[in-house]
């Protein structure tokens, strides 16, 4: 293998449980596949009815909320610092920036969310992400999302 070459891998459900401090209803990724380290990375969001933000946004025509996408961005970016840079130990991601966001089309019960995630930068534990969210490859948001990494007192 050349130096070139990337090794993708994924983050479960399971995985993810433990990098992230988000339970449900607030865990909005279900799995991350395409992981390059830190880089890049696609979260998967199924999306579904019984999500209790359905009930009031909106009763007749239930649409995700564009700010619960832009938090599944998020924790698909944290996600995967938290892996590349503290695999096994305590770790919160605090979100810091939202740049540049803007939402396309509606999410709705049924989609497939994809959460593609690229490194802009970092400057030691700050991080800044470009977002896109896609259904069925059609862009449904952007965003630049900032995070600061930080290590949990034991």
């Amino acid at each position: 293998m050349s130096e070139d070459t990337v090794t993708l891998s994924s983050l479960d459900i399971s995985r993810l449980m433990q990098l992230l401090p988000h339970r449900y209803p607030f865990l909005l990724v279900d799995r991350i596949v395409d992981v390059n380290g830190d880089v890049s990375a696609r979260g998967i969001k199924n999306v579904t009815f019984n999500e209790p933000h359905f009930a009031g946004h909106f009763p007749h025509t239930p649409i995700m909320p564009g700010v619960l996408i832009i938090e599944g961005m998020a924790q698909t970016a944290g996600a995967v610092c938290a892996e590349t840079h503290f695999a096994g130990k305590p770790s919160t991601v605090y979100f810091m920036t939202i740049d540049k966001a803007k939402f396309r089309a509606p999410v709705v019960p049924g989609d497939v969310l994809e959460y593609k995630i690229e490194k802009i930068r970092q400057k030691r534990n700050i991080f800044k992400y470009n977002c896109v969210a896609e259904v069925s490859g059609k862009k449904v948001a952007e965003a630049e999302i900032g995070a600061m990494m930080s290590m949990l007192e034991e």
